[in-house]
């Protein structure tokens, strides 16, 4: 059970609250500022072009179509082919267009099949589907052997823990 303190203090915080909230709505209820006015003819203004683009027929869709890239011509040089020329091979997806090229602005060119399969997601399988659809004009960066895949790391060997 509250104090009398407490409840007068209720009391007063429900008063403030209650003539707060009633200030609140009287204001919204009866108050246009020029700010409001102003946004208010701007929307209707908006709302209008809107409708006469929709009438005219000048709406753009949400989705916007993708031109397909395009298909080359015989073999592709990927030592030189931009990332939408890879994307247009048979096989290959935008985000492994963007490996290769990643990989051989990072690497020096590929050289051959060989220097392709460092980039990853080829493997032997697509090489073998894109043999016939792909030329190398540039001689690769000589390097040491360059170990561009996990699996390629020799595994360490641990040596049992000696007590002296």
């Amino acid at each position: 059970m509250p104090t009398p303190a407490e409840r007068k203090a209720l009391l007063f915080f429900s008063v403030v609250l209650v003539l707060g909230a009633s200030t609140r709505a009287y204001r919204s209820l009866h108050s246009q500022s020029p700010a409001e006015v102003g946004a208010q003819s701007a929307l209707e203004r908006q709302i209008k072009a809107a409708d006469s683009a929709r009438r005219a027929g000048m709406r753009k869709s949400k989705r916007g179509k993708q031109k397909a890239p395009p298909k080359p011509v015989g073999a592709l040089d990927l030592d030189v082919a931009d990332e939408k020329e890879i994307e247009a091979l048979r096989y290959i997806g935008p985000t492994l267009a963007k490996r290769i090229v990643a990989d051989r602005d990072s690497f020096g060119p590929f050289g051959s099949m060989d220097g392709l399969r460092r980039v990853k997601g080829i493997g032997s399988s697509m090489v073998a589907k894109l043999d016939s659809a792909v030329t190398f004009s540039l001689v690769p960066r000589p390097t040491n052997r360059v170990i561009s895949r996990r699996s390629e790391l020799p595994k360490a060997r641990r040596k049992p823990h000696r007590r002296d």
